[in-house]
């Protein structure tokens, strides 16, 4: 008389396992079927790139900020002192935040190889011989994408409601700040938003100055 209850109750938790997989499994496959049906632009939250600002689907409204790099190696220890406090002294007044971003630019020094080879004719011959371990170094480089270059961001950000001029207004504000601090900075235009996006998103693509297509931020969901 047990053995029937047993195999009964078996059946039904089988039966209701069964069941509750299936549909938890819905969802799933019609989330999934969704986001087949997007477009990147959709997928990451882009929604146009204009002016000095990228807008995103979700209300935001992100500005950008370039920061040039200075070389630290060729100031005295003093120097680097003065830098520093100039520009805790400019920013210790910033009081909205920022995200700071920083990516490598593969760069093309196949001008610097040519220029090499153009004056390999003329050369006596001990410089020739300078001249072709330089430009083999050069190719080896080339070649292995080893030759980048460092390009640091600040990312703005606030929502659509609050206007453009008020987010430009802190921009620019900011930009003022580090070059009082005696560092170079600008807040990017249209075409260098879109360089940046593709920058972010391949690595490995040189051609940023002829960059026509609008590209997408991952990254943009974390704001």
């Amino acid at each position: 008389m047990l053995l029937p209850i047993v195999i009964l109750l078996l059946c039904l938790v089988g039966g209701g396992a069964v069941l509750l997989y299936l549909k938890s499994s819905k969802p799933k496959s019609s989330e999934q079927a969704n986001l087949s049906g997007q477009t990147a632009q959709q997928f990451v939250n882009v929604q146009d790139i204009r002016g000095n600002f990228l807008f995103t689907q979700d209300g935001w409204l992100l500005s950008y900020l370039r920061i040039f790099p200075i070389s630290l190696d060729l100031l005295s220890a003093s120097e680097k002192k003065m830098l520093i406090q100039k520009l805790t002294a400019e920013l210790s007044s910033i009081r909205f935040p920022f995200k700071f971003l920083a990516v490598s630019r593969p760069v093309d020094i196949s001008p610097l190889i040519s220029e090499l080879a153009s004056v390999l004719p003329i050369a006596n011959p001990k410089q020739k011989e300078l001249l072709r371990q330089e430009i083999a170094e050069m190719n080896n480089l080339a070649l292995s994408g080893e030759v980048v270059e460092r390009q640091f961001y600040l990312i703005l950000w606030q929502r659509q409601e609050n206007g453009e001029r008020d987010l430009l207004e802190k921009a620019k504000r900011l930009v003022q700040h580090f070059e009082d601090g005696q560092v170079q900075a600008h807040v990017l235009k249209q075409h260098e938003i879109v360089q940046l996006c593709n920058l972010v998103n391949n690595p490995a693509y040189t051609h940023l100055e002829d960059a026509e297509v609008s590209a997408t931020i991952p990254f943009l969901r974390e704001v």
